[in-house]
């Protein structure tokens, strides 16, 4: 049987500089997801439109109903604290989250790796596919934080399942 990993994803107010998260994403292995929008500080200005059209968050939007960057910090602490959660675009998730995390003041108890990191070659040729796949059983048409994460979750679950070895063979069962 294949335990699904923790996946984190993070949408935010564009790339690059002076971009920050405006909603963080969690899938967790018991196949519970959790969302958190983000209110915007006061000196997190920046936005970029397309970034919005592709996420579909507006900045009034997350000023009227996002939380304070200091509950978002401590919910998924109590959430992912001592656990690794992964993600497709650890570069920039890794990034975003540590803003929140200095930006509230707060350190975080949890690691973010590369989802990659996770997959043989073999899995990896094979995951454009295996999750237009899951998007499509799941019927996906937006693109947020939750629903990424819990995307990227069954994509690792479907690229990782395999035949169990037959008993007695000299083969190594990976732990996906």
């Amino acid at each position: 049987m294949v335990t699904p990993p923790v996946v984190i994803d993070v949408e935010a107010s564009g790339f690059g500089r002076g971009s920050y998260p405006i909603e963080v994403g969690v899938a967790m292995p018991e196949c519970r997801t959790h969302c958190f929008l983000i209110r915007p500080l006061p000196e997190w200005t920046h936005w970029d439109p397309s970034a919005e059209a592709v996420h579909g968050i507006s900045r009034a939007t997350l000023v009227k109903h996002g939380r304070p960057v200091d509950e978002v910090a401590d919910e998924l602490n109590d959430l992912l604290a001592g656990r690794v959660a992964y993600s497709d675009a650890w570069g920039h998730d890794t990034s975003w989250v540590a803003l929140l995390f200095e930006d509230a003041s707060r350190t975080q108890a949890f690691r973010i790796e590369p989802l990659r990191g996770l997959l043989t070659d073999s899995e990896l040729n094979g995951w454009h596919a295996a999750r237009a796949s899951v998007q499509r059983a799941l019927g996906v048409s937006r693109h947020r934080a939750s629903l990424d994460a819990l995307v990227l979750q069954r994509t690792f679950v479907s690229c990782c399942m395999r035949p169990a070895s037959p008993v007695g063979s000299t083969g190594s069962a990976r732990g996906c």
